[in-house]
C-alpha cells in the first residue's frame, strides 16, 4: 500500500485522475465508483481502501473542479468517492473483528495476555500521574506554608497609623559620617 501512495506523496507531480467511467452514467467523468458487484478475486481489501482513498484524494484535486462545473455536479462526485471509501473502511474494520475473535476463540490466553498488558500500561500511565500531581501538591503546600510565614510575622510588627512609615524607614540605610 505504501508503494503504491509513494507516487501521491513523493517528488512526483500528481497524476491524472483515474479514468472515466463508463459513458453517460451519473456524477463527472473519473468520479465514478466501480460497480458494488461481486469483487476481483486479485483485490484485497486493503487495496480497495487504498483504490478508495485515491479516488477520494483525486476527486478533491480534479482539474474540473479548478475549471468550475456544476457544483451539485461536483458535490455528488465526492460524496460517492467519500461514501465508497466509508464502505471499504466498514469491510476492512470488520475482516480485522473477526480475525480478532477467531483468535480469542482459538487462542484465549494470547487475549488474556494483551488484556493484562494493557492494564499494566495504563497503571503506569495512572502512577506517572499521580507523581505529577503530588509534585504541584508538594510545590502548592510550601507556597501555602511561605504566605502562612509571611502573614505572622507583620502580627509582631507595631501596628498602627505609622506602622508602615516605620518599617519602611528601618529598610533605609543610615547615612554613613564623614571624617
Amino acid at each position: 500500500m505504501a508503494g503504491s501512495l509513494s507516487g501521491m506523496f513523493g517528488n512526483q507531480p500528481p497524476g491524472p485522475p483515474p479514468p472515466p467511467g463508463p459513458a453517460g452514467g451519473p456524477g463527472p467523468a473519473g468520479l465514478i465508483p466501480p460497480p458494488a458487484g461481486p469483487r476481483n478475486p486479485n483485490n484485497t481489501l486493503v487495496d480497495e481502501l487504498e483504490a478508495s482513498f485515491e479516488a477520494c484524494f483525486a476527486s478533491l484535486v480534479s482539474q474540473d473542479y479548478v475549471n468550475g462545473t456544476d457544483q451539485e455536479e461536483i458535490r455528488t462526485g465526492v460524496d460517492q468517492c467519500i461514501q465508497k471509501f466509508l464502505d471499504v473502511a466498514r469491510q476492512t474494520e470488520c475482516f480485522f473483528l473477526q480475525k480478532r475473535l477467531q483468535l480469542s476463540v482459538q487462542k484465549p490466553e494470547q487475549v488474556i495476555k494483551e488484556d493484562v498488558s494493557e492494564l499494566r500500561n495504563e497503571l503506569q500511565r495512572k502512577e506517572a500521574l499521580i507523581q505529577k500531581h503530588l509534585g504541584k501538591l508538594r510545590h502548592w503546600q510550601q507556597v501555602l506554608e511561605d504566605i502562612s510565614v509571611q502573614h505572622k510575622k507583620p502580627a509582631e510588627m507595631p501596628q498602627g497609623p505609622l506602622a508602615y512609615l516605620e518599617q519602611a524607614s528601618a529598610n533605609i540605610p543610615a547615612p554613613m559620617k564623614q571624617t
